[in-house]
């Protein structure tokens, strides 16, 4: 690891674990791009730049009669607007005379041990300065006093870069952001796969892929939130590329708010990955000497294929994104009231679902929506967090302290940023939601959105939420968020700056949830939006773990929790076993099935455990047993995804601890097939020089044989929606 400048060629070389990145200032200071991938020894321009005169691509005017150089053709590190790059920029500015051209040149460079954190903003992080290096580099457009940093950071046990840019108005004048990208990666080819995750609510991180064609693919949200339709990761994949083989470059924005990742081919097949803010209706003023600080956007390379991309980032954010008293802790098995009761429910039906869970062995009761002010339905009461007395008469505290009796957690759900017209705290205070003045105020789940970009309403509901949580004894709490903005407007700012509020809310909300989790750092927090709507890394910094989707059918889950891995590492997903006809898809699964699926996760179980038969009472308690015995090697162990849920009518995953000696393979099948072919299953992710036996069995493997051979499937597998598992260890 490590960060090399050669001054003579003013060459720097970023070295990772196993990745290289170079860059170089050519001419009077512009940042080219020349190569990120495989690490290298030496950087020797083996891949020289190549300029030719190109026609209706211009020349920079101090190159003007070197008719070869044009910035529309050169791989460049953030590039600019105005001046002969027809590309989309990085970034853009726009001037008191009311230009947007900027002309960046390099001015100088920092590079030190360690990575800083980013004020206001999350991150991922070191705890060592050895841990890392960063390289800061300073470009400079001196008629206008602008100043951009750019920031790269190399960690040096992870393929990983992370980047950010931070614009500093060093002039007299007031400017105006229009575009603020955390990064910009130039290729020259355009031989890729383009992979995102899609999806809708109830149905989030579907995988598609598809080649890269001429022009602008990208993904996005105007909503406020990452949002259930798009996540904020992309990856372009060299063709051919698979599982387990083939180069990845992956692209994940730290952050939960409206963003941009596009990807533009252009008429020389070069290929331009920018990820950031979206622009689509942003501004941000920026005064004589203030600055603008993007979010943080994480780059993982992998030369073996997605699976190996995957775990990069997987073991980066539950290592050094993830943070707090429950990072390296086994997460409980809980029961949510939410699908046994919804709002239909009072103390003596609580205490008795949380008795029944004690019998079963599960670890953590969470009271969901409803156990506050007037909320009978979802029509009201939201900004009211004070205990309905009507439900609760003996209050949180009683009821907390009667489940902790029977030797369970207790948790409670939250919905902190949003207000319900019908409510006291909208009454005293109508201005405090987003809204535009003179405008209809549109709802969506009967319910507005709080303006996080005012101080005193996150200070007031800071204040709330502290009040309830130091007033019982509170282990978990679900942070939930059931809509996105509309009417994007706040009572607090100038005209001017009516485009800052969206990217406003997300630092007032980042800044509500520091001060909430730094506060009660015994009490771990799971995000939440209508289930997966803001499941990015910006949430995960503050909350270790996301409710992975609204949609809990074992069947549906298989893709929803095959795609979040794709990114996100198994220990934030929280993953339920519900009640059938399951209340999303009215599909009814096996209880076994519904138990493996959910195991592939944090365990959990969201329905009316009274009304459980003997035989599901039986396989809960054997659910609840196995995963306290496994749950260290599935939350803190490696991941590998065997057979996709989007290629058919299989699915398999495969759990391992880091050493390798102990293995579980989950095996599944949606719907029975008549005259089934006989199948094997290859594993992945096994040592080949180790020995393995099937626990339960007298049948021993090389681990060679069970990778390039395979486990029979049995054959007596029979019927819809059934599961099979091994247990492998060393001997």
């Amino acid at each position: 690891m490590g960060i090399h400048f050669d001054a003579v060629n003013k060459t720097f070389h970023i070295k990772a674990k196993d990745t290289s990145y170079v860059m170089q200032i050519i001419r009077d200071g512009y940042l080219s791009h020349l190569y990120w991938g495989k690490k290298i020894n030496n950087y020797r321009h083996s891949n020289y730049m190549q300029m030719l005169d190109r026609g209706f691509s211009g020349n920079p005017y101090h190159h003007r009669d070197d008719r070869t150089f044009s910035l529309d053709t050169l791989p460049q590190e953030y590039p600019q607007y105005g001046n002969t790059d027809f590309r989309k920029p990085a970034y853009q500015i726009q001037f008191k005379n009311g230009s947007t051209v900027t002309d960046l040149r390099y001015e100088s460079h920092t590079i030190f041990k360690g990575k800083h954190p980013i004020k206001g903003l999350p991150s991922t992080y070191v705890e060592h300065e050895n841990e890392a290096e960063t390289l800061e580099i300073v470009m400079k457009d001196s008629l206008v006093d602008l100043k951009i940093v750019l920031n790269y950071t190399v960690y040096e046990e992870f393929n990983v870069i992370t980047r950010s840019a931070r614009i500093v108005n060093e002039g007299t004048d007031s400017l105006k952001v229009l575009a603020a990208h955390s990064l910009s990666v130039d290729y020259r080819d355009a031989d890729f796969d383009f992979l995102h995750l899609h999806g809708a609510h109830v149905k989030e991180r579907f995988i598609e892929k598809q080649p890269l064609c001429h022009g602008i693919q990208s993904i996005e949200s105007t909503r406020g939130a990452s949002s259930h339709q798009h996540n904020p990761f992309i990856a372009l994949l060299r063709k051919g590329t698979t599982e387990n083989s083939g180069e990845v470059y992956g692209f994940n924005f730290v952050y939960s708010g409206n963003f941009l990742a596009q990807v533009e081919v252009d008429q020389f097949s070069n290929t331009r990955v920018t990820m950031g803010i979206n622009p689509f209706d942003f501004s941000w003023q920026l005064e004589a000497g203030e600055e603008f600080q993007t979010p943080e956007a994480v780059m993982v390379y992998s030369d073996l294929g997605i699976g190996d991309m995957s775990r990069t980032f997987h073991e980066l954010y539950r290592t050094r994104l993830i943070r707090g008293t429950y990072r390296d802790k086994e997460r409980p098995i809980l029961v949510n009231n939410w699908e046994a009761t919804y709002f239909d429910f009072n103390e003596e039906k609580i205490l008795q679902i949380a008795k029944a869970g004690h019998e079963l062995g599960i670890e953590l009761f969470v009271l969901d929506d409803g156990w506050f002010g007037k909320r009978n339905d979802d029509t009201s009461s939201l900004g009211d967090w004070f205990v309905d007395q009507e439900k609760l008469p003996n209050g949180l505290d009683h009821l907390a302290n009667k489940i902790n009796e029977m030797d369970m957690h207790f948790g409670l759900w939250f919905e902190p940023e949003m207000i319900s017209v019908d409510s006291d705290l909208y009454r005293e205070h109508p201005d405090w939601c987003l809204h535009v003045p003179g405008r209809n105020r549109s709802e969506s789940r009967n319910q507005l959105i709080l303006d996080f970009s005012r101080d005193d309403v996150c200070e007031e509901i800071i204040k709330r939420l502290s009040d309830i949580l130091s007033s019982a004894s509170i282990s978990y709490v679900k942070w939930d968020m059931n809509r996105h903005m509309t009417e994007i407007g706040s009572a607090s700012l100038p005209s001017h700056r009516q485009r800052e509020t969206a990217h406003r809310y997300i630092l007032g909300l980042y800044k509500v949830m520091d001060k909430i989790t730094t506060s009660f750092p015994h009490i771990l927090f799971e995000s939440c939006s209508g289930g997966g709507g803001r499941f990015d890394p910006g949430m995960l910094y503050y909350m270790p773990q996301t409710w992975t989707s609204d949609n809990t059918d074992a069947v549906s889950r298989l893709k929803i929790q095959h795609g979040t891995s794709i990114v996100y590492p198994i220990i934030s997903m929280g993953s339920h076993v519900s009640a059938v006809p399951n209340h999303q898809v009215d599909r009814i699964t096996t209880m076994k099935m519904r138990g493996d699926v959910a195991m592939a996760g944090n365990l959990g179980y969201e329905l009316d455990l009274t009304k459980l038969l003997d035989d599901e009472q039986e396989e809960v308690k054997k659910q609840v047993e196995k995963y306290k015995e496994i749950r260290k090697l599935i939350q803190f162990g490696d991941f590998y995804r065997l057979k996709s849920p989007f290629e058919g009518n299989e699915t398999a995953w495969l759990f391992t601890n880091k050493d390798k000696t102990e293995v579980y393979v989950y095996y599944f099948t949606v719907l029975a097939e008549p005259a089934a072919s006989l199948k094997v299953l290859k594993l992945t992710g096994l040592d080949t020089n180790k020995t393995y036996q099937i626990v339960g069995s007298n049948k021993v493997y090389g681990g060679d044989e069970l990778c390039y051979v395979g486990l029979s499937i049995p054959a007596d597998i029979r019927g819809d929606f059934q599961s099979y598992v091994w247990h492998l260890k060393e001997v």
